[in-house]
């Protein structure tokens, strides 16, 4: 009989390459954008044609100024009937939202599900460097989620 005098051993556990599931994978990069002086019946014009329901507002130089949505321009409906103008003579900058909230590409998946949980934010901007890159929506986090479900989470 043969016995080893090894003693115990320590097994170290398996390292499985862990896979973040990052905002840059999922954003959109072709994005609708609008700038400061269109008009909102542009907007809804576009919106519409393009079934989205909201886009970002940037400025000449492609930074960064606002962010425009469907419940911007309903704002300017209800100020049309209210003064009885038939057109939609408003600017996107007096509707846009300024103070955006934005993400970074390489923020988990996960915690950008949390900010859209804990804001109530339909969609997010995304930021690098200073320099839009792109836009992740409510929805782009939630088609995301049924093709990561044989995942390690």
């Amino acid at each position: 009989m043969v016995k080893s005098f090894q003693g115990v051993r320590e097994v170290e556990p398996k390292k499985s390459p862990i896979h973040q599931i990052l905002v840059k994978d999922h954003m959109s990069t072709n994005l609708v954008t609008f700038g400061p002086n269109d008009t909102i019946d542009k907007v809804m014009e576009v919106l519409t044609k393009k079934k989205i329901s909201g886009a970002p507002v940037v400025d000449e130089s492609g930074g960064l100024v606002g962010i425009i949505s469907e419940v911007d321009c309903l704002r300017e409906i209800i100020k049309g009937k209210y003064t009885n103008t038939p057109g939609f003579p408003g600017k996107v900058s007096e509707y846009m939202t300024r103070d955006v909230i934005t993400l970074t590409p390489d923020l988990s998946l996960f915690d950008a599900a949390g900010k859209f949980l804990e804001l109530k934010i339909r969609r997010f901007p995304v930021l690098k460097d200073g320099r839009l890159i792109g836009q992740i929506s409510l929805s782009d986090v939630i088609r995301a989620f049924p093709k990561l479900k044989h995942t390690t989470w």
